[in-house]
């Protein structure tokens, strides 16, 4: 199996040429350019926080649903469960799995995102 170019720099080398060539750019392909980079920059941060991410959410969601079977969709459950008040005496614990959840996402998608500081901290 070849090892290099990882995934990784394989993003940043398009990332890298697009920026790049961007100031030739004009009208609307400059403002491509610049989404075409954050979609990039995602795509990045997903392959390196993702799978932990994922991990986590599905350790979570075994914790607050108990066992579930291979092919069940933990989270669909989770919403069935809030709809039928199975979560109404676990309130905190269901809470704190939706910040989790909620704060790996935002650092996946938007981590500049103003309020994730104070997501973290509270």
């Amino acid at each position: 199996m070849i090892a290099n170019p990882t995934a990784d720099e394989l993003l940043a080398a398009v990332s890298d040429f697009i920026t790049r060539v961007a100031p030739d750019l004009k009208d609307r392909d400059v403002f491509l350019a610049r989404v075409s980079v954050n979609a990039l920059a995602t795509v990045r941060r997903e392959l390196a926080a993702g799978g932990a991410a994922g991990a986590a959410e599905h350790d979570r969601l075994m914790g607050l649903l108990g066992h579930a079977d291979p092919g069940d969709d933990l989270v669909r459950r989770l919403g069935d469960g809030i709809r039928d008040g199975a979560f109404d005496d676990r309130e905190a614990e269901l809470l704190a799995h939706l910040k989790a959840a909620a704060i790996d996402q935002v650092r996946i998608d938007q981590p500049n995102y103003s309020g994730l500081q104070a997501a973290l901290s509270s």
